[in-house]
Order: structure tokens, then C-alpha cells, then sequence
């Protein structure tokens, strides 16, 4: 996936603006216009179109870097059985961190979310290995947690004395960890 951020920076070390990039990217199913809007809602981080692996390449050699600058490497798990705040509390622990040590600090995390966070991880190193990224300069660039609602499988509530009833509240989030060469 292309990094937004990264993009402007490049852009402007090569002084080039994007007026003169949609050129070199337009194609088939862009043309100039079209391809200056998609580059500046990439450049806002908005990926709407989605960024294809043509297009990538496209800006790469019009910008004069290896491909692989301008990309990051995600994975999520959705639905994870685990509360939002609760995961949060491990993301936030190897945010910008080195794989390597963020893989360590999840190893020895007690915290039951820290396996799923250790997971999604490694399946975002194994995203960049496959792409032939350097794992060794590999960071990560964000980790973050969504809410999904209640479990799927749990109960809305329990029975209680006296005919009451009360409410079971078992959240799920959504782990979202991206990685990137630094």
C-alpha cells in the first residue's frame, strides 16, 4: 500500500509537483485529471481509488526511487474476541517501534491481546517478505484498534433473581498493524 506521507516528502525532495506527476502516471483508465485528484487523496492518506501496483511503479520511476520507499505492508484480524481498550493498551506499546523489538516486548507481555497483536504482526512481516522488502529495516509504522461490537456468540443477557434480567456487554475490536522500511 502506498504511504501517503512519504509521497509529499519524496515530491518535494525531487521538486516535483503533482501537476507534473499525474503526467507520468496517467494511463488507460486515468487521464491527467483524474490522476491529479487520485495523487492528492493519496497524498492526504484518502485511498480512494485504491493505489494499484501499476500505479506505484509508475510513481516510483517518475520520481526516481525503488518501489519499495513509497510502500507499507499491513495486516488486520477483525472480530478479535478481545475489548477495543483493552488491545489498545498492546498497540500502543509497539507503536513505532523496530519488528524486532516490538516482537519482543509482545513475547514477554502478559496481557491475553498481546498474542493476537504478535499474530497480526507477523503476518505483516510475512505481507513485506513476500513484496521482497528488507525485514531487518522494517518498522512499524501504525497499530491501532477498532471497535466491532458486541461478540459474535454471546448472549444479550443473563438471567437473574427475582425475573430480572441483566446485560452482557463482550466487545471485539478490529487489530490493524502496518509496517513500513525506515
Amino acid at each position: 500500500m502506498l504511504i501517503g506521507s512519504k509521497l509529499k516528502k519524496l515530491c518535494a525532495a525531487k521538486s516535483m509537483s503533482f501537476d507534473q506527476l499525474s503526467g507520468h502516471m496517467a494511463h488507460g483508465a486515468f487521464d491527467r485529471a483524474k490522476a491529479l485528484a487520485a495523487l492528492k487523496n493519496w497524498q492526504k492518506g484518502l485511498y480512494k481509488p485504491l493505489p494499484t501496483n501499476d500505479d506505484i511503479d509508475r510513481i516510483a520511476d517518475a520520481l526516481g526511487v525503488d518501489k519499495r520507499e513509497l510502500c507499507a505492508w499491513q495486516a488486520s484480524c477483525r472480530y478479535a474476541p478481545t475489548s477495543p481498550r483493552k488491545a489498545r493498551l498492546i498497540t500502543e506499546l509497539i507503536s513505532g517501534r523496530n519488528v524486532q523489538d516490538a516482537l519482543d516486548v509482545l513475547k514477554f507481555e502478559h496481557r491475553r491481546a498481546a498474542s493476537m497483536v504478535k499474530q497480526v504482526l507477523e503476518s505483516a512481516i510475512a505481507n513485506a517478505d513476500e513484496a521482497e522488502a528488507d525485514v531487518e529495516s522494517l518498522y512499524v509504522s501504525e497499530a491501532r484498534v477498532d471497535g466491532a461490537g458486541r461478540r459474535i456468540g454471546t448472549k444479550t443477557w443473563i438471567a437473574k433473581d427475582r425475573g430480572r434480567a441483566h446485560p452482557i456487554c463482550k466487545k471485539a475490536s478490529h487489530i490493524h498493524v502496518t509496517v513500513a522500511e525506515g
